[in-house]
């Protein structure tokens, strides 16, 4: 019975001994340590952590060329001239001449009113003026011989032109039948069909002249000394297939508008195919531009709290951060006040994450889209952040 209790405890003695060797050395034999034969990978890595790894990145070569400060806005086009005809005379459409999409010249006939009573009055102060016409000469014929009195010739005169006036309105109320075009243009709209009965001052058309064609935006205050007449803008309309209209700052408004801050600017549109009043088009309005400017993409640029910054390639494949203040800005392009010159290498992806004086790996030719996938941004919403993953891996 001793000697049984004596064994079971040497065997377990030695089955402690042995875990116990493979614990603290990683084997018996004292060879099994930190990157020996039995040592594992992680304890490879760990030796090796001192060694710093290249991000890949790809570099593009700084480049002049001409950039625009641009203003973007959008508005719809209006025709300055456009305008709403009105009836003058009351009575019945006799005449319709005109239909919707007709082009007119200016003073056109587009309506007749029936004009019955207009010519009746018309005859019959005609004829009254007439008579006192008549009344009026001879009433001069007898004060010069003295037979009337200066008060009977005075009567006489007055009658005269009270009986003009009654008829150059009867000629004006027989015009007014007649409803003609103010302007040149095209008649956007008919609002009576032959037979209605009008009234004094209802709208009968809309006509509109798309030789007048403007559109109106609304530039910040801050913007106002970049602003002058003359200056150019583009448009284009979704309904042109984003065709590029040409225009130019036609009026400035001389106040700035209280409640939000902006000045009124009208843009001259020329008549172009395809556009018309009322389509919505974008309008970019070119405040500055400049030949020979160092042009940096904006695919280079990193924020930090908002700031911009640039990693520019400088000795041994490392690069340095550059804060960019932008001289100008425009849609692929700003151009940098200071710190950057033509013929700089500049990282334009695989920069997420990377670091000032960071050690970098400039991409191969083939390699270049591999390296673009970095920074790209992801597929769907829902994965906004995995795009920007294996850079941030890498810079660590």
């Amino acid at each position: 019975m001793h000697y049984i209790r004596t064994a079971g405890i040497a065997r377990t003695v030695a089955a402690l001994s042995i875990l116990c060797c493979f614990a603290g050395s990683g084997g018996c034999n004292g060879e099994g340590g930190p990157g020996g034969p039995g040592g594992s990978a992680d304890d490879a890595k760990a030796q090796d952590a001192g060694v710093e790894e290249a991000v890949p990145v790809e570099l593009t070569t700084l480049e002049t060329g001409e950039i625009e400060a641009v203003l973007r806005f959008s508005a719809n086009l209006e025709a300055e001239r456009d305008v709403q005809v009105q009836a003058r005379a009351a009575g019945q459409v006799r005449q319709l001449l005109v239909e919707e999409g007709d082009t007119v010249k200016q003073n056109a006939v587009l309506l007749r009113v029936e004009d019955d009573d207009q010519r009746s009055q018309l005859a019959r102060t005609k004829n009254d003026l007439e008579r006192a016409t008549r009344e009026y000469e001879q009433q001069v014929r007898l004060h010069k011989r003295g037979v009337t009195s200066d008060q009977a010739l005075e009567s006489a005169e007055y009658e005269r032109k009270r009986l003009a006036l009654l008829h150059t309105d009867a000629q004006r109320a027989l015009r007014d039948t007649i409803v003609r075009a103010p302007i040149a243009g095209v008649v956007t709209q008919r609002l009576v069909k032959r037979g209605d009965t009008v009234t004094p001052n209802q709208p009968l058309f809309q006509v509109t002249d798309f030789d007048s064609l403007v559109t109106r935006v609304y530039v910040p205050e801050k913007e106002l000394a970049r602003l002058s007449s003359g200056q150019k803008a583009r448009l284009t309309a979704p309904a042109t297939a984003d065709a590029e209209h040409g225009g130019e700052v036609a009026r400035i408004a001389p106040q700035v508008d209280p409640q939000s801050g902006t000045v009124k600017v009208t843009i001259d549109v020329p008549s172009s195919q395809g556009l018309a009043p009322g389509m919505f088009v974008d309008v970019a309005l070119v405040t500055e531009r400049r030949q020979d400017a160092v042009l940096l993409p904006k695919r280079a640029l990193v924020y930090d709290n908002d700031i911009p910054y640039a990693f520019k390639l400088k000795g041994n494949n490392r690069v340095t951060r550059v804060r960019v203040d932008a001289a100008l800005d425009s849609r692929l392009y700003v151009e940098p006040k200071t710190g950057f010159a033509a013929g700089d290498q500049v990282v334009i992806a695989g920069q997420v994450g990377l670091k000032d004086d960071a050690l970098v790996e400039p991409a191969a030719p083939a390699d270049r889209a591999q390296a673009s996938n970095l920074t790209a941004p992801p597929a769907t919403d829902g994965d906004a952040d995995s795009g920007n993953q294996p850079a941030q891996e890498a810079a660590q």
